[in-house]
This record gives structure tokens, sequence and C-alpha cells, in this order.
């Protein structure tokens, strides 16, 4: 690593840490404020106040990042343009592909710090931050049971199973239906319980009846004080899919939970969309540098305009990125678009943009 590589390094590293603590601070300010009205009814104490909003630090780091990287990237090469020095470099010989290099390393450094930030201390922190804001700012009762979000689970090809409470630590589930169907999907048997427990390795029903369907158009009803059925969910599935908290599972949470169902044809649109994107937002901090490189440079041959001009292209850009990802994801969960391209379309697209812009630039 040369000393010219170290000091372009160095510049920008310093740059994007002002531009991303400036941005953080606005965020926990406006935040705060937003908020400070509504927590002070419950006079919780600054402790429980100071936790919430460090627990949020990491979910609003991750969102600011893209943004500061590519102002940060936008104000270095228009600095370094400012004082002559690019041309300089140029003058030398240096090349653009190895004056940019540090940009690339730097953005693929913390592309990969985000990932490992999104993949398991986000959604950790942010459940976290949300059990402070309920219980220990609004004073709010430890929740003994939750009545679900999304009452309806498909199981397998040819079950559906209705949900009305889950008591905590999802053990226990209370007023379950199992409606089972034939291949031509007939109803053929309904199942009802006044609640569910889990054993450690199976489920049982209690004080429930069976009621089958007959082709003579008969109906068969058993009442029954205790049943085992045979499902493939285990208690933290409903914590998490059924009370619709899926922003709170970690990648690996997600992956297995997907394992247990793929199997029996169960679509996951809305969880798999979410999933790769959460999976490629980190990665716009590449994309991002790729475009603020090449408009920072493409502004006058290799040189920088006015700082002005950088941040209000960099406003139009995370615009642009934000619109087109919250387009993709919505075609995704809704099941017009491929979770995986709905995840990464939008890198996609701003990479292509980015390379487009480069390929302009006069070397």
């Amino acid at each position: 690593m040369t000393i010219l590589f170290r000091y372009i390094l160095r510049e920008h590293v310093k740059i994007f840490l002002m531009c991303f603590w400036g941005l953080l601070a606005i965020y926990l300010v406006i935040d705060f404020f937003e908020k400070i009205r509504r927590f002070l009814r419950y006079d919780s104490g600054v402790v429980p106040l100071i936790m919430y909003f460090a627990l949020k630090i990491p979910a609003i780091s991750l969102q600011i990042a893209p943004f500061a990287i590519l102002v940060a990237t936008l104000l270095t090469i228009g600095l370094l343009a400012r004082s002559n020095e690019i041309t300089a470099m140029r003058s030398c010989g240096v090349s653009l592909l190895w004056m940019t290099s540090p940009f690339l390393l730097f953005a693929t450094v913390l592309s990969l710090f985000l990932l490992a930030l999104s993949s398991t201390i986000v959604p950790l922190a942010s459940e976290k931050a949300e059990e402070i804001r309920l219980i220990n700012i609004e004073k709010r009762p430890t929740p003994l049971t939750v009545h679900t979000a999304q009452p309806w689970i498909r199981i397998g090809a040819d079950t559906l199973m209705h949900i009305t409470v889950v008591q905590a630590g999802s053990q226990v589930l209370q007023g379950v239906r199992l409606f089972h169907f034939d291949q031509a999907f007939h109803l053929n048997q309904i199942i009802e319980a006044a609640e569910a427990r889990y054993t450690g390795k199976t489920w049982i029903l209690y004080n429930g009846v069976r009621r089958s369907f007959k082709s003579n158009h008969t109906v068969d009803v058993v009442p029954f004080a205790e049943q085992p059925i045979s499902i493939p969910l285990i208690p933290e599935d409903f914590a998490t899919s059924l009370t619709g908290n899926f922003e709170s599972m970690t990648f690996r949470t997600i992956r297995d939970y997907v394992a247990r169902f793929q199997a029996a044809g169960v679509s996951f649109a809305r969880l798999l969309t979410d999933y790769h994107s959460r999976i490629a937002f980190p990665m716009v901090t590449i994309v991002m540098v790729l475009i603020g490189i090449a408009l920072g440079l493409r502004r006058s041959g290799v040189r920088g305009g006015g700082l002005a001009v950088g941040i209000g292209q960099a406003f139009i850009v995370s615009f642009c990125y934000w619109t087109t990802q919250s387009v993709a994801i919505a075609l995704g969960r809704g099941g017009a678009m491929a979770p995986v391209v709905a995840g990464w379309l939008a890198n996609i697209v701003f990479i292509s943009f980015g390379l487009y812009l480069l390929l302009k630039v006069r070397h």
C-alpha cells in the first residue's frame, strides 16, 4: 500500500466519518424530539430512554451509511480536484482505476460490515428496543398472550391452520382450527381445539372436536380430550410468522424457517423478498461509490464541480435508488416478481448506471 493510496484512503474515510456522524446526529435529534413528548408522559427516567435510542443506532446506521458514503465520495473527489491533486496524479501517469481503488476498497469493507450488522445485530437490537419501549418506558405489562396479526398459515399442500391467540413463549396456542382438503381442494375434515401445547417433539390438541365430511354428504363428529398432531412448526415460528414480526428474525432464523416448509411447496414471497433485500442492501455502498466516482470525475473531465452540486446529486441518486427499491420490493412481496430479482433489482440497475457513467469519463 503506497503513500498515495493511504493518503486518498485516509481523506475518504475522514470525510465519510464526518458525514456519517453528522447524519446520525441529525437522525437521532429528529427522532428524539418526535418521540420525547409522548415518552415523558410515562415518567420512565433517563436510563430507559438512553437504552432505547442507543439500541436504535445499528438500524439507523444501516440506513444512512449508503448516503454518507455517496456524499463522502463526491466531496473527496471534489476537494482533490479543487486543489488540483487529481490533475497532478494524472500528470504523473496514475490511472483512474488506481486512483479510485481506495474508494472501492473502503466500500467493500463497509458493505461486509453492514451485512454482518444486518444479519444479526440489527434485528436483535430492534427487538430489544421495542421491548424497552413497551415495558420500561410505557410501563405496559409483560404480555401473556398475543392476538395474531396473521392468524392463517398454510401447512403442507392440503392443510390450513387458524390461530386466535399465541401465549408468551409460543408454547401454548389458543383457538386452533385445522382445515384438511383433498387433491381437488374439497374440504374433508375440520379439527377444532381449545388449545394446543408443544411437548418438545410434537403438538398436542386439547378439548376439541374432529368433523369428517363423507362422500355421502354425512358428517362424523368425534369429540376428543387430547390428540397429537404432526406439523413442521415449532414455537419460534408462531412468535414470528403469526405475529408478523419478520423484521426481528436473523438470517439464520429465516433460512431455518423456510427450509422446514419448502419441501411442502409453501410460498414465502414476502419473507424471501425481505430476506434477499436485506442481503442486497449492504452492497449498495459499492454501487454508491461507483456512481459517486463517475459523477465526481465527469462534471468537467477529471475536475470536480461545486460541492453543493455534488451534495444535490447525492440526494437525487439516493431518492431514485430508494424509489426503485421500494417498487421492486412491493412487486416481490405481491408475487409479481421473483423474490431474488426484487431484492437485487435496484442494485443491478444502479450499478449498471454507475458503470455507464464511468465509461463516459475521459481517461
